[in-house]
């Protein structure tokens, strides 16, 4: 799935790095600037990011703290809007992930893969 982001009107391809996996669970997301904080639901997950369902989105290049919570472990990272759409979806790239956080990414992974 290739999504578009609009740059000064020239349209920029981000193609998932990793394949994304159906993933539902409770996600915070901070904005790092104005500190507006949103509970929502992720939708999928990667090693290199998640999609979110949410009420009202972030726009597209906001820098955000995230916190995934799923069977009792909590995952936390930086990370970006790679895309957002009118019907409050947005695309989470992890820019900055800690070490102890991201053995957790890859278990989750490793669990969804052998369903």
């Amino acid at each position: 799935m290739a999504d578009k982001l609009q740059n000064q009107g020239t349209a920029r391809v981000e193609r998932p790095r990793a394949r994304r996996y159906p993933f539902v669970t409770s996600v915070e997301l901070t904005d790092l600037q104005s500190e507006v904080h949103l509970q929502e639901q992720a939708t999928d997950l990667s090693l290199y990011g998640c999609g979110v369902a949410a009420h009202k989105s972030f726009p597209a290049g906001t820098k955000v703290r995230i916190r995934i919570t799923h069977t009792g472990s909590n995952f936390a990272a930086l990370g970006r809007v790679a895309y957002a759409t009118v019907d409050g979806d947005m695309g989470i790239v992890f820019t900055r992930v800690e070490p102890n956080d991201q053995v957790i990414l890859e278990k989750w992974i490793g669990q969804l893969r052998d369903k």
